[in-house]
């Protein structure tokens, strides 16, 4: 009696294998119901059929779509840009209409992944450039429409021509809508040659870690060098390329008291270095190689030279000649000639006027020197070859306060920049007769001014005390200088470019930084 209890118990809740089996059968069918993936619906602002979508008034390119679509249309779309792989879910895609919308950028991969994609539409939208390259990964691509946009036909879209002048692809007619030169042309009609795309920026090279009032560059037996006047030592400082590591390398020092300008010159392969100092004297050394060293041959009139501000070099008639304008009140600009074994008095010019620079060119084959000078208006001094000696000759209009002034040659057009500290610089151009003013540039603190080329690029550099140094570049069209880029330079004094190596060098001395070497590079806009 005792176990007769528990077993009826256990008949009591016992469960037939029957129904067992029918809840583990409906437990994996619901398991296996929820496992079963959902097939993508149409999006709320689509159309869809089989193979194809249409879209209208979208926000966003839609994530997801039904499965096989190879047409996608959208029109009447709420964005204007497209990003990098908005379609990249679509790989199936053949047919692309992304047409009557106000888009306006593209990503340069908006179609990546699109392998199969052989009609693509882009026309009646607001694109003004496209993206370089947005089409190169669209391998079978037959027919594009870029119809009924605003191209500006700048170097952005330069490869655009390049990829029409080679591509199997079909593109019916598109035109410029911009600039005014392009305006209404075929883009079909032009060639990647009418783009001037190349520009060029100047960017620090070299530091050197001094400040300078001058700076000369020279060649001498194979080397390029550069020598510095340096205000804190007082030593002209010289440096020299390293074709190897392609830097200047510290060569060698002219231990002076008081040196604000070292200008060099060859003469019969032998070279000598003009020191003007402000206290002391000035002198002039010959370059020794055994040992190497610069050994003074030459003192300079103290009583003539009494505070030299800038030396000017040049050849006349066969004979070495320098200048050194004189900036004190008792002071005069004289000139200096060669005489086979130094530089000798040759003529004193335009005593008691404080000069700043002096200048020499040839004016129509006559050779002359424009003196700058704080205290009067620039003068003319002109060659007499049968006195060998130069004669007054005029003034350059009114201007008073012109701190230096250069020449440069445009298209066989011989022009002047009078640079001033206090007033605008002025462009002027010889007319044959006189110099006329060109052009007027900003340029309050300025100092120093320096036309250079590089290749066939006319640059103007004029520095500032002030604020921004600024590069000028030569515009043909309009005859005039065009502002191009500002340097950051503290109290440049002077300016000399280098070319060597494939490389074009910049060197500006500074009176209250560092001394600076700027590289001239080429920049393709159309790269970009």
């Amino acid at each position: 009696m005792c176990d007769a209890g528990p077993r009826r118990a256990s008949r009591q809740w016992a469960i037939p294998r029957w129904l067992s089996l029918c809840l583990l059968l409906c437990l994996l069918g619901v398991s296996g119901a929820r496992r079963a993936p959902k097939v993508p619906r149409c999006p709320a602002t689509c159309s869809c059929t089989k193979d194809s979508a249409f879209c209208v008034d979208t926000k966003a390119i839609p994530k997801s779509f039904p499965p096989g679509i190879i047409s996608l249309t959208m029109v009447n779309a709420a964005f204007t840009e497209i990003p990098e792989g908005a379609f990249s879910h679509l790989h199936l895609l053949q047919f692309l209409f992304i047409e009557n919308n106000d888009i306006q950028a593209l990503s340069k991969y908006t179609f990546r992944g699109l392998k199969s994609l052989a009609h693509l539409s882009l026309s009646n939208n607001n694109l003004q450039t496209l993206p370089r390259d947005l089409f190169k990964h669209l391998d079978i691509l037959t027919d594009l429409d870029l119809r009924g946009n605003s191209f500006r036909c700048d170097c952005k879209i330069k490869w655009l021509v390049d990829w029409m002048e080679k591509t199997n692809t079909s593109v019916p007619a598109i035109y410029c809508a911009s600039p005014f030169e392009f305006q209404g042309r075929r883009i079909h009609d032009l060639t990647p040659r009418d783009f001037n795309c190349i520009s060029a920026d100047f960017a620090v090279y070299e530091t050197f870690p001094f400040q300078s009032v001058s700076v000369e560059s020279y060649e001498f037996k194979g080397d390029r060098f550069a020598v510095f006047a340096q205000p804190d030592t007082g030593m002209c400082t010289l440096y020299m390329w390293d074709h190897v590591e392609m830097v200047f390398r510290k060569y060698h020092n002219i231990t002076s008291r008081s040196a604000v300008y070292c200008k060099p010159v060859v003469i019969n392969n032998t070279l000598y270095m003009v020191v003007a100092q402000l206290f002391g004297g000035s002198h002039i050394y010959k370059w020794e190689e055994d040992p190497q060293r610069f050994v003074k041959i030459q003192d300079i009139d103290t009583t003539r030279v009494r505070k030299p501000n800038f030396v000017e070099t040049f050849q006349l008639d066969g004979d070495w000649y320098f200048a050194v304008a004189d900036s004190s009140k008792a002071g005069t600009t004289s000139l200096y000639r060669w005489n086979s074994n130094g530089f000798y008095s040759h003529q004193s010019l335009h005593p008691w006027h404080r000069d700043t620079h002096v200048e020499f060119l040839e004016v129509d084959g006559k050779p002359r020197l424009i003196l700058s000078s704080a205290s009067q208006p620039p003068v003319v001094y002109q060659w007499n070859r049968n006195q060998r000696q130069f004669a007054f000759h005029s003034q350059i209009s009114s201007t008073a306060d012109v701190q230096m002034v250069k020449h440069f040659w445009v298209r066989k057009a011989l022009y002047l920049c009078l640079t001033r500290f206090i007033g605008d610089s002025k462009i002027l151009r010889w007319e044959g007769q006189r110099f006329v003013e060109v052009q007027t540039l900003p340029s309050r603190g300025s100092m120093a001014v320096y036309p250079f080329t590089v290749g066939q690029r006319q640059y103007l550099l004029l520095g500032s005390d002030f604020s921004f140094s600024r590069v000028y570049l030569w515009d043909d069209l309009t005859q005039r200088f065009q502002p191009f880029q500002e340097l950051n330079l503290r109290a440049p004094r002077a300016f000399s470019l280098v070319s060597v190596d494939n490389k074009d060098i910049l060197l500006a001395s500074s009176f209250k930084g560092d001394t600076l070497a700027y590289q001239h590079l080429l920049v393709d806009l159309s790269a970009k």
